[in-house]
């Protein structure tokens, strides 16, 4: 199976797959950004135990083996910012990007740019044909992500599909873009 490399180099942070000696940083990072995190992240609602992180960077390398996600932690000058995946999760020939960043990062554009690399790997890799980005229509921010990038909203579901968050509607806005022609 084709698997997306584990290290993209982009202008301003790099993407790197998760790594067990994350664990320690990772935890502290999502301990700090859980006020920012919980309005959107059903897993932010409670504490962020030590074991949930080891349990989230053990299911990390589990996905990447067998192909059903690949998750980058966005690095900025060599401290974990946040974190960008692209998960099998919209049937045959779909990915689906997920992202977060700790609030000390955000409005810099790095989950545009984490975001767009990983929609230019989702698209080298064999059988894809399309991405797409799931939010809750309050996250109004998510929402300039997928715009930014030229993909078309397709739909719109109620009641969502995850469990809802504190500050979430329950309305699924989903993005698709589509694999270029080949010219």
């Amino acid at each position: 199976m084709a698997h997306p490399p584990e290290l993209i180099t982009l202008e301003s942070a790099v993407l790197r797959r998760w790594r067990g000696d994350d664990l320690a940083e990772m935890h502290r990072v999502v301990t700090e950004a859980l006020p920012h995190l919980r309005p959107w992240m059903p897993w932010a609602a409670g504490d962020y135990s030590l074991d949930t992180a080891v349990e989230f960077l053990d299911r990390c390398d589990r996905n990447w083996h067998t192909g059903s996600a690949y998750a980058y932690a966005i690095i900025v000058d060599g401290a974990i910012a946040g974190c960008v995946a692209m998960e099998r999760r919209i049937g045959s020939g779909g990915l689906e990007i997920g992202y977060w960043l700790h609030p000390d990062y955000t409005g810099l554009g790095l989950a545009t740019a984490s975001t767009a690399a990983l929609v230019d790997e989702a698209f080298a890799l064999p059988g894809i044909d399309r991405v797409e980005i799931w939010h809750d229509a309050a996250n109004t921010a998510s929402g300039r992500i997928p715009q930014r990038l030229g993909f078309t909203c397709v739909d719109q579901r109620s009641p969502s599909r995850d469990p809802r968050a504190g500050s979430e509607e329950g309305i699924d806005v989903i993005w698709r873009l589509t694999r270029p022609a080949q010219r």
